[in-house]
């Protein structure tokens, strides 16, 4: 197992590139990162290369061959917040997201490192929709009062305003 934590790469981008080594061999998990044309792919290899390194130091697997990825993990950091100005005093907010990295290897004869557990499947049939009321709520402001109905502008006269 290895972990790398507060990695600057959006966990939703490092999940794209941990989809397509999962369960696969080291070896062939090692070519497929270094011809993915994606930034977390470096970052990633950095990671599988420390669990292989782990798992010869650790826990003495001496036939690197066997090795294969069980668990590939991007979990959301924290986010660093900035504050980018803009025209006439506005103010943008941009986020720096950063993601922990988590990568087990295992070979079949010490046994596989158990992966999270799944969520429960949902059920077959869709539960029946609410029953909706005859009539129609009325709409309501901002702070959660009905609201009257608007009135028609009035009628603007066809005067110029100017010099006589």
């Amino acid at each position: 197992m290895a972990r790398a934590r507060f990695v600057r790469v959006s966990a939703r981008k490092a999940r794209l590139v941990l989809d397509q080594i999962r369960g696969k061999p080291v070896a062939e998990a090692l070519a497929t990162l270094e011809y993915t044309p994606r930034a977390a792919a470096r970052l990633i290899e950095k990671v599988l290369r420390s669990a292989v390194a782990n798992a010869e130091h650790n826990h003495q697997v001496r036939n690197l061959d066997d090795l294969r990825v069980v668990q590939a993990i991007a979990d959301g950091g924290p986010v660093l917040k900035r504050v980018q100005p803009r025209a006439m005093g506005r103010a943008f907010s941009i986020k720096h997201r950063t993601s922990h990295l988590t990568i087990g290897v295992s070979d079949e004869t010490n046994g596989a490192i158990a992966a999270r557990p799944v969520a429960p499947a949902r059920p077959a049939t869709p539960p029946p929709p609410a029953e909706r009321p005859a009539e129609a709520a009325p709409a309501r402001g901002r702070r959660g009062a009905a609201r009257a109905p608007r009135k028609p502008a009035a009628k603007r006269t066809s005067k110029s305003k100017g010099k006589k």
